[in-house]
This record gives structure tokens, sequence and C-alpha cells, in this order.
């Protein structure tokens, strides 16, 4: 591994404290480049997710795609925790810390919008990110990618009835346009560029010369993984210093939903004697979240300095160190997994 990769824990605390820093001294670049957006998808993030996901997508190889139907057990597997099990567990998290645990400690309109906030992560399954988890710890990327791509097709008609159904409402706004553009931007077009640029060689019987491009676009995922933190952070620097103890009282449940579903997913993995490398981005797509659309819903539904909205910004904070403390996981306990199987193998 690089030194980015080797060193990543320490590379994402430092981005996340220089951004703080300089968020909170000088927060106009941080607000100019959030209001480059369109329809909630803002344009810097947009690249910086692609600058994540497009080296994951040159390895697609869309000839063994559809044999990845012939190994339903790792899909259902993550459809059943994205869509029967973890927004649900959150939603009990949320009501078990603020309405009965922190409850003393937070008034009752806070505490429900950090609830809302938190249910709103816990309906948003991931979509970019998941790749970069993927690529670390060196998983199929085509199954990978038809995980992600049902999640995304379910996510267009399950958010909104079982984000009202948890939040109490009989309707939610949901920015539909966020929604379908996200996935176009974080799913479709990268995966078109990668398949573009994986044939470009291959019709030139080129597989060095792929390789080689391969190896120098390494990088480009952990920094921009880094970017994207960074500027998240510095443009929420200002809630984040002013309010700590509701970002560690809201880190709690979140940090416990995170493990906790890992941990029920890794031991669904090893109950189907899944191989390593589509047990361990299973687990890893049900741990993480669509935070961008998270985020976007929250201040669409309650506003940029609700309690909801911090609460999708604090599910940004928690999931990067937690999903790389899981990313080592998996490494370390590959052994008790199946040997590593190519999609087209059966199962």
């Amino acid at each position: 591994m690089g030194i980015f990769e080797k060193y990543l824990t320490f590379w994402v605390g430092l981005s996340m404290f220089f951004a703080v820093l300089l968020g909170s001294q000088t927060p106009a670049p941080f607000t100019f480049a959030a209001s480059l957006e369109w329809a909630h998808i803002n344009f810097p993030i947009a690249v910086l997710i692609w600058a994540m996901i497009y080296p994951m997508m040159i390895h697609v190889d869309l000839a063994t795609m559809k044999n990845a139907g012939r190994k339903p057990k790792g899909i259902i597997l993550t459809l059943v925790i994205n869509w029967l099990i973890k927004p649900f567990t959150m939603a009990l998290l949320g009501w078990l810390f603020f309405r009965l645990i922190f409850a003393d400690l937070v008034s009752v309109d806070t505490a429900n919008e950090y609830i809302a906030g938190m249910i709103l992560l816990g309906v948003a399954p991931c979509t970019a990110m998941v790749f970069v988890w993927t690529q670390l710890t060196k998983g199929d990327a085509n199954y990978t990618l038809l995980q992600v791509s049902i999640n995304d097709v379910i996510m267009i008609f399950a958010f909104a009835p079982i984000a009202a159904f948890l939040l109490g409402i009989s309707e939610i706004y949901v920015p539909w346009d966020t929604l379908v553009v996200s996935v176009i931007l974080y799913v479709l077009l990268p995966l078109l560029a990668g398949i573009a640029t994986r044939r470009y060689f291959l019709t030139r019987d080129d597989v060095v010369g792929l390789n080689n491009f391969l190896t120098k676009l390494k990088p480009l995922s952990v920094i921009g993984l880094l970017l994207t933190v960074f500027f998240l952070f510095g443009l929420q620097a200002p809630t984040i210093l002013s309010n700590p103890t509701a970002i560690a009282l809201i880190a709690v449940p979140l940090i416990l939903q995170s493990y906790g579903i890992f941990f029920i997913t890794y031991a669904g993995a090893r109950t189907l004697k899944l191989p390593y490398n589509i047990a361990a981005p299973a687990c890893l797509i049900g741990t993480s979240n669509f935070f961008e659309l998270a985020v976007a819903v929250a201040i669409s539904l309650f506003g940029v300095h609700s309690g909801a909205a911090l609460a999708t910004v604090v599910g940004v904070l928690v999931e990067v160190p937690v999903m790389l403390s899981l990313v080592a996981f998996c490494k370390r306990s590959q052994h008790l997994f199946q040997t590593s199987e190519t999609t087209g193998n059966g199962n």
C-alpha cells in the first residue's frame, strides 16, 4: 500500500483538524464552494466523489456482471440489512438515547430533530463511498456495483415511505431530483467512464498499459476521500465548534449503530458462507450511509441550522473513522471466510 492508504486514519484525522481550523477562521471559501450546487447536488463534492470511484469503476467487467446474479446470497443479505433491519435499529437507538438516556440533556424538540436526522441516515444506504471501502478491502468490484445498483433502484421507491413511517408523519418531502441526479452522477456516469477506459485499453490488447494506468490512478481515490472530508468539515466548522456537546451525544448512538449493523451483517455473511470478496463489501454497504442525500433531505425538511441537519453531518464525522476501522477488521479476518471468488464463478 502507498503512504496515503497505509496511514489513512492519520490523514483523515489531519484533514478534519485543519478543515475545522480553517473553516472557523476563514469560512468564506467554504461557503462559496457550498453555493456551487443544483438540485442540492454540490459540484465540488460531485467532482471529489468522481475522483474516489472512477478508478474503482475501471475494474468493472460487464462480461462477468451477468453471472453475478447466480450468486444471490450476498445480494439478499445486503437487501435484508439495508431495508428490513438498519432503518429500524437506527430509529430505535435514536429513541432510546434521546427520549430516555439523554432526555435530561436536550429539549424535546431538539431531541426529535436529532432522531429525525438519524432516521434519514438510516434510510439512505451507501451509494458512492462504498466503492472506496470495497477497493480498500480488495472486494469484488462487479458484485459491489450490482449490490449498489439494486439498492439505488429500491431507494427510489422505498426511501420516502420508510422515512415517513419512522418519522411518524403522513407526508414527507423528498427531493427526487437530488436522488435521481445523485444516482446518475455518482454511479451511472463514473461507470460509463470506467467501461470506456477499460475498453480503450483492452481493444488494443494493452493489458500492461491498463495496469500501469490503474497504478497511476491508485492514489486518486484516497485523495478524493481526504478532500471530501476536508470540504465537509470546513463547511460545518462553526457548528462543530459551537456545539461540541451535542456532537458527542449524537455520535454515541451513531457509533453503536455502525458497529452493530456491521457485526450483524458479518455474522450473516459467515452463516451464509460467502467468499471474502463478496462478504467484505456486503458488510460495509450495510454499515455506510448515503450521507449526501441524508444531508440534503434534512436541510430541505428542517433547515440548515436544525438538529436534524447537524445529526447528518455528525454521521459523516463518525462514518469515516468507523469505516476505516472496519476495513482494517475485514482485512485482518479475511482468513475466516472462503477464498475470494471471481464474479464469473459459481457459488
